[in-house]
C-alpha cells in the first residue's frame, strides 16, 4: 500500500533526555514537517546494546524521549510514535539489506569510524559495526522521502540511497522512493564546556530540555567563553566562542545580540551580562516546554499508550512492506 502523503522517518537513540542540540539539530523541523508529512519518528533501542548493563536506563529513557517530544509540540495523534524493538521486520530488514552492502563499504563510513574512534580500546560489537544497516531498515521499512538528520548523518543517508537504487534495480521498479536527508538550522550545537565539545550526557555539558530554572542558570553561568579574554576590557572573540553560538541560537532579540558582540569585541561588557541575558532568553524559551513537560511527566500512563498506539501503526506499515520486498525479490517461503 502506497501513502498519497510522503513520509518522514527520523529518531533518536533512548540514552537519556534530550537537551538544546537535539531541539535546534531537529526536534524544531521535526514539528514543523508534521503538518506536512506523515511522520514515523522512531525510538531506536535496538541501537544501544552497548548499554546492555543499563536496561533499565534504556526502558526509562524510551519514556524520557517521548515525554520530550510531547512537551516541545510532537502530535502523537497525527504522527507516529514508534518503539524500534516493537517492529520486529526493522531487524529483519536489515538482516536482508546486509547481503546488498560490502563490508569495505561499511568500514569507509565516516561516522562509524569516528565512533569505533571514540571507543578507544573498548572491544567493538559486531552489532554496533552493523548498525548502519539498521538505520538504513529503519528508512526504507515505511518507505520515507525525508529524512530530518544531523550534519554527522548524511553519511546514513547516502547509503540508503544507494541500498534504495539497488533493490529498486534488482526489484524492476520502484520500490523504495530514493530519500534525501535535511540537516536542522543548526547543524551542531557545541557543548557548553568548549567550541569543540559534543555534547553528552558523560561529559555533563548540556542543556537538558527539562532541566529546571536554577539548573540552567547554573549551567549558562559556568559556560565556556573565550579563554584569552581574563578582563571585561578585554577585546574578546565572538566567533566559535560558545556563549554566542547559544544566542544566535535561541535569543530572538536579534539587536540585543548585536550589541552584545560589538561591546564584547570591543570589550566593553562582561561575561556577566553576555551570560545573563542568555540565561533569560533560553530560560524564556524554556518554559512553555517546562511546563508541557511536567504535564506529561505526571502522566507517563498516556506518553506509554501514545508510544503503543504509533508502534502499532508502524508493525502494520512494515508488514506491508516486508510482503512488498518479498513479493518483488522472491524472497518468500
Amino acid at each position: 500500500m502506497v501513502s498519497e502523503q510522503k513520509r518522514i522517518l527520523t529518531g533518536i537513540r533512548p540514552t537519556g533526555p534530550l537537551h538544546l542540540g537535539h531541539y535546534v539539530g531537529a526536534l524544531e523541523n521535526w514539528v514543523k514537517l508534521q503538518k506536512e508529512y506523515e511522520c514515523f519518528f522512531l525510538i531506536a533501542n535496538y541501537q544501544v546494546a552497548d548499554y546492555v548493563d543499563q536496561l533499565d536506563v534504556i526502558n526509562e529513557s524510551i519514556i524520557e524521549v517521548a515525554t520530550d517530544w510531547l512537551a516541545v509540540g510532537l502530535d502523537p495523534e497525527s504522527s507516529h510514535f514508534t518503539v524500534e524493538s516493537l517492529v520486529p521486520e526493522h531487524a529483519e530488514l536489515s538482516m536482508w539489506l546486509s547481503w546488498f552492502i560490502q563490508l569495505g563499504r561499511l568500514q569507509r563510513n565516516p561516522t562509524l569510524k569516528s565512533e569505533i574512534d571514540a571507543l578507544g580500546n573498548k572491544p567493538v560489537s559486531l552489532a554496533f559495526f552493523n548498525y548502519p544497516i539498521l538505520q538504513v531498515a529503519n528508512i526504507l521499512m515505511p518507505k520515507a522521502h525525508l529524512v530530518p538528520v544531523g550534519e554527522d548523518q548524511l553519511p546514513h543517508i547516502e547509503m540508503t540511497r544507494e541500498i534504495a537504487r539497488k533493490i529498486n534495480k534488482l526489484a524492476g521498479h520502484e520500490l523504495f522512493p530514493i530519500p534525501k536527508g535535511l540537516v536542522g538550522r543548526v547543524p551542531r550545537l557545541v557543548g557548553i564546556n568548549g567550541p569543540d565539545a559534543k555534547m553528552s550526557k558523560s561529559a555533563d555539558n548540556a542543556i537538558y530540555l527539562k532541566d529546571d530554572e536554577e539548573t540552567v542558570k547554573k549551567k549558562i553561568m559556568k559556560m565556556y567563553t573565550d579563554p584569552s579574554r581574563i578582563h571585561a576590557t578585554d577585546p574578546g572573540k565572538v566567533e566559535g566562542n560558545p556563549v554566542f553560538i547559544y544566542h544566535d541560537a535561541f535569543n530572538t532579540n536579534t539587536d540585543e545580540v548585536k550589541d552584545l558582540k560589538e561591546r564584547y569585541t570591543n570589550g566593553t561588557v562582561g561575561d556577566v551580562e553576555v551570560k545573563t541575558k542568555l540565561f533569560d532568553a533560553i530560560n524564556a524559551f524554556l518554559l512553555p516546554i517546562r511546563d508541557e513537560r511536567n504535564k506529561y511527566a505526571q502522566n507517563k500512563k498516556i506518553v506509554k499508550e501514545f508510544l503503543q498506539q504509533g508502534s502499532s501503526h508502524s508493525s502494520q506499515v512494515a508488514k506491508e512492506t516486508m510482503q512488498e520486498l518479498k513479493s518483488a525479490l522472491n524472497l518468500g517461503y
